[in-house]
């Protein structure tokens, strides 16, 4: 089989494929047989800041439904009962300063990309994303300047890490690919990382521990 798949179908671990265009981890993730403890801990923190994030708004998932989504994605992922409880909780505490950001910036080959993240410090976060896209050949881009690429999904019900999907997918050269899928396992690998969308027609499968 060619090692090239299409942006709507390509392998993220065993038994299961995720648009490449979105790169959220979860469903490569969870249908994998072993996840090392640090790795977990990593994949927990994300989904219940998650939870923390969506919470805000209502706090009860039968009246919130990325809450619902978030909630059934962090069970799947075997996170604590107790701990998804705390994650709700903290969403309504004084001082909770969690933030929902959305960052624009350019990879190899030109590509568009988008990146979501949730953190509770907006300037450190920032200087982070800017130095892998730098360690990594990619260049970040100013607010609106990659977003008319992307189509936004608004279901919150949806899947995560289906939320934007590209209007006009882009072929690119297999070098500038390979530096891509780098860049994104980078980008993925930051504690505030939530989601990266590329509008990238193909790329080489990429096997994702976390």
């Amino acid at each position: 089989m060619d090692a090239r798949r299409s942006s709507s179908q390509v392998s993220r671990g065993a038994g299961t494929t995720e648009k490449m265009s979105g790169h959220s981890h979860w469903a490569g993730i969870k249908h994998k047989k072993e996840i090392t403890d640090q790795k977990r801990g990593k994949v927990f923190s994300k989904l219940l800041a998650l939870i923390s994030a969506a919470a805000k708004t209502e706090s009860n998932p039968d009246f919130n439904p990325r809450l619902r989504t978030a909630i059934t994605t962090a069970k799947e992922m075997a996170v604590p009962q107790e701990n998804i409880d705390r994650a709700i909780k903290k969403a309504s505490e004084v001082g909770n300063n969690l933030e929902e950001l959305l960052f624009e910036a350019y990879g190899p080959g030109g590509i568009a990309i988008i990146i979501e993240a949730i953190c509770d410090n907006k300037n450190r976060a920032i200087q982070e994303i800017k130095t892998i896209l730098k360690d990594h050949n990619g260049k970040w881009a100013e607010s609106g300047s990659v977003q008319w690429a992307f189509e936004k999904l608004n279901d919150p019900s949806a899947p995560l890490g289906t939320n934007w999907t590209p209007k006009f997918p882009q072929d690119i050269p297999e070098a500038d690919a390979e530096k891509l899928v780098v860049l994104i396992e980078a980008l993925h690998d930051n504690d505030n990382v939530q989601g990266v969308f590329t509008n990238a027609a193909s790329l080489p499968a990429a096997d994702e521990e976390a």
